[in-house]
C-alpha cells in the first residue's frame, strides 16, 4: 500500500468520527497556541526593555557601582557600600589612566518628599550634572537642564519630571516656582518631557539636582551612590573597563582582584543580563505550557485506543482483503500524526492572533511601544513536537491494531 493511500485511509478514518478528532485535536491547540504566545511576548517584552536601556542611555556608557558584584544572598549588602569617593573620580579624569573617557559624572540619589504650598508628592531624588542630559537622552520640555555652574556653586536649582509637575501644580506653570527638599527651597528651572509609563529609569517621576547640592544639603553625604562614564566610542568600551577597574583598584590600594569594593558594568553587559533573564523566563514559561501537549498526547493515545477497539470489523475487513500489519499500523499512526500536525497548524494560527492582538492591546492601554513578533523558531518547534507527539503516542494503539487478528476480528460484535 503506497503511502499516499494510506494517507487518504487514515484521513477517511478521521473524517468518519469528526466530533471525536475535534475533542481530540483541542490538547495539542491549546499546548500550541500557549507556547506560541509565551514565547511571543517573551519576545516583545525582551524587546521593549532593550529598546529602553538603547533609548535611554547611550551604548557607551559605564556604571561603576560600590561594592562588590554580588554572587549570592550574603553579598546584598554590599551595594550599600560608601566606596566611591571624591578621589576615585579625580583619578578616573586623569587621560593617562582612563584615555578613552568622553566625559563623567558622579551620581547620588534617595526618596524625598517634594513640597508646594499644601501639595507633596514622593519624588526620586536624583544628584547629577549636565552630562546627565546626553547620557540619557533627557530634555526639558519647559527650561532648562543643569549647568557645570550649578554644579560648582552648590546651586539650589531643581529639574523636574512631568509626573512631579503634574502632581504639584496641574495645568498651572511650573517653571520658575519654588518647592521645598528636606526643608530647603529649591527653584525649577526646568520641566522634563514626558517619557510615559514604559520609561526604563522613570525620570516623570525625578527631581533632578546638581549632585554638590544633593550630597550636602540634602543627603548629607559624602561618597557617590554610582560613578557614570561614558566612553568616546562603543569599540574603546571593552578597554575603558578595565582601564577603570585598573584605576579604582591603584586608588583603594587594592591588589587582589577578588577583594574589590566596586564593581563595573557596561550597557553591553545590562542587555546582555537583560536577555538572558528574559531567555530563561520564556523558555521556563514555554516549558510549563509544553506540558499541555503531553496531557494532549495522551488524549490522542486514549481515543486511538477506543477507535481501535470500535473499528475492530474495519480492521478485519481489511485483514482479510489483503492489508498487511504494516499497512494497518500505518494507517493508525498516520490518524495520530494527522491530528496532531492540524493541531499544531491551528495552535500556531491561533497563537499568533492573540499575540497580535495582546501586543496591539499592550500599546493602546499601557502607551508603550510593544511590537509584535512572531516566534518562527517556536512555529517550528511546535509543529515538530506536535507530530512527535503523535507519532510517540500513536505507536502503541496503532501497533494493538495491526496484531489484531483478522479472523477474530471479523467475528468481533
Amino acid at each position: 500500500m503506497t503511502i499516499k493511500y494510506s494517507f487518504k485511509t487514515a484521513l477517511n478514518g478521521l473524517k468518519t468520527h469528526k466530533s471525536r478528532s475535534v475533542l481530540t485535536v483541542l490538547g495539542i491547540v491549546i499546548g500550541i497556541t500557549a507556547i506560541i504566545l509565551v514565547m511571543s511576548l517573551g519576545q516583545g517584552a525582551q524587546n521593549l526593555i532593550l529598546g529602553q536601556i538603547r533609548g535611554q542611555v547611550g551604548s557607551a556608557v559605564i556604571e561603576i557601582a560600590p561594592g562588590r558584584q554580588p554572587k549570592g544572598p550574603t553579598d546584598f549588602m554590599s551595594i550599600f557600600s560608601d566606596s566611591l569617593k571624591q578621589k576615585d573620580v579625580e583619578a578616573l579624569m586623569k587621560k593617562s589612566n582612563v584615555p578613552h573617557l568622553k566625559q563623567i559624572m558622579p551620581m547620588v540619589f534617595g526618596s524625598e518628599s517634594a513640597v508646594y504650598g499644601s501639595e507633596t508628592y514622593q519624588a526620586t531624588l536624583y544628584g547629577l550634572t549636565n552630562a546627565a542630559s546626553e547620557m540619557y537622552n533627557v530634555r526639558p520640555s519647559e527650561g532648562r537642564f543643569l549647568t557645570e555652574d550649578d554644579v560648582k556653586s552648590y546651586a539650589d536649582v531643581v529639574v523636574i519630571g512631568s509626573t512631579v509637575k503634574e502632581e504639584l501644580f496641574g495645568n498651572d506653570e511650573a517653571l520658575g516656582q519654588k518647592i521645598k527638599l528636606r526643608g530647603r527651597t529649591f527653584k525649577i528651572i526646568g520641566v522634563l518631557e514626558n517619557k510615559g509609563e514604559g520609561s526604563l529609569i522613570g525620570f516623570d517621576k525625578t527631581a533632578i539636582v546638581p549632585y554638590t547640592t544633593a550630597q550636602r544639603y540634602i543627603l548629607g553625604i559624602k561618597y557617590f551612590n554610582h560613578i557614570i562614564i561614558e566612553a568616546d566610542s562603543d569599540a574603546n568600551v571593552p578597554g575603558t573597563v578595565e582601564d577603570i577597574k585598573i584605576t579604582i583598584r591603584n586608588s583603594h590600594n587594592i591588589t587582589d582582584p577578588e577583594k574589590d569594593d566596586f564593581n563595573v558594568n557596561s550597557q553591553a553587559d545590562a542587555m546582555k543580563t537583560v536577555s538572558t533573564i528574559t531567555d530563561v523566563l520564556t523558555l521556563f514559561l514555554a516549558a510549563v505550557a509544553a506540558i499541555s501537549l503531553i496531557v494532549g498526547g495522551i488524549g490522542i493515545m486514549n481515543i486511538m485506543l477506543v477507535s481501535v477497539t470500535e473499528r475492530t470489523r474495519e480492521i478485519g475487513l481489511r485483514k482479510a482483503l489483503g492489508a498487511t500489519e504494516k499497512d494497518i499500523l500505518s494507517q493508525f499512526l498516520l490518524e495520530a500524526v494527522t491530528l496532531t500536525a492540524v493541531g499544531g497548524a491551528i495552535g500556531i494560527f491561533l497563537g499568533a492572533t492573540f499575540s497580535f492582538l495582546t501586543s496591539l492591546v499592550l500599546t493602546k492601554v499601557l502607551a508603550i511601544d510593544w511590537a509584535f513578533t512572531f516566534p518562527y523558531d517556536a512555529a517550528a518547534l511546535g509543529l515538530g513536537v506536535a507530530a512527535l507527539v503523535g507519532l510517540v503516542f500513536g505507536i502503541y494503539p496503532a501497533r494493538q491494531a495491526s496484531k489484531k487478528s483478522p479472523i477474530e476480528a471479523l467475528r468481533y460484535e
